[in-house]
């Protein structure tokens, strides 16, 4: 009688894994969107604020992004996409801003931001009889603060010695810091306290603290008001503004829910 034989399972390749996701990546050379990981990967938006985040951001300038228009393109709920927008907003990709157009009619404002709270370039001064260099635009300059203020952590901390390739990586996670109104002092307390001890990776630590502990933008100023005066407030539905002391719905909207319900 032949001795039977165990066969013992395939190996896997050395490198593969054996579970979890695996990419096949083809590189895209015309009609592609370039989206960051801070955004991809956020740990507290929820996915319909990502997919939501990640479309605005394709499309073209001028494009509308209404609730009602972005309703009618996804399956979602106005009242989902509108809860999506709101977590855009506060995580700083989204600003919506009311704009009242020669006509007299408001409309909403939204600019979208692929990093969160930049700002777009200043356009170029008029060129000066005497070409004197134009001073430089906002970006450059909190720019260069984001980066002094990383060169001189080595002060504060001897261990946090970064390469210029460091400062420049890092600088516009400290900008987006100083964007929403954080003291330089603050920044640099978060960066250099309780460091581990030994620190082998000082621009990695640096990367994930900015990352993690960024504080939300500060809430709007309210809107002053002359007494007796009813505020003007955005429908969560239609964005249409109408006249009313809390946020909520405007007449149509409510008469329609109130008729559906029926």
């Amino acid at each position: 009688m032949a001795t039977p034989q165990a066969i013992a399972p395939p190996r896997t390749r050395s490198g593969s894994p054996a579970a979890g996701v695996q990419h096949v990546n083809v590189r895209h050379v015309s009609g592609f969107t370039v989206i960051g990981n801070h955004l991809a990967q956020h740990a507290e938006l929820s996915l319909t604020a990502i997919g939501l985040a990640a479309h605005i951001q394709s499309l073209p300038a001028g494009a509308r992004v209404g609730i009602k228009c972005l309703t009618a393109r996804f399956p979602e709920s106005e009242a989902r996409i509108a809860a999506a927008l709101r977590e855009l907003e506060a995580a700083g990709y989204l600003h919506r801003s009311r704009l009242r157009l020669p006509d007299g009619r408001v409309v909403t404002r939204t600019t979208s931001y692929n990093q969160p709270h930049t700002t777009a370039p200043a356009q170029a001064p008029p060129v000066a009889p005497r070409r004197e260099p134009p001073p430089p635009i906002p970006v450059e300059t909190r720019h260069r603060a984001a980066a002094d203020l990383l060169a001189g952590l080595r002060r504060h901390a001897p261990q946090l010695r970064l390469s210029a390739m460091d400062i420049s990586d890092l600088a516009p996670a400290v900008t987006a810091w100083l964007d929403r109104d954080v003291r330089p002092a603050t920044v640099q307390h978060a960066l250099t306290s309780d460091l581990p001890t030994p620190l082998r990776h000082p621009a990695g630590l640096l990367r994930t603290r900015l990352t993690t502990l960024l504080p939300p933008p500060l809430p709007a100023a309210p809107e002053q008001t002359a007494p007796g005066t009813v505020p003007l407030q955005d429908c969560d539905r239609c964005e249409r503004v109408f006249r009313a002391p809390e946020p909520g719905h405007c007449r149509d909207c409510r008469e329609a829910e109130s008729h559906r319900a029926a």
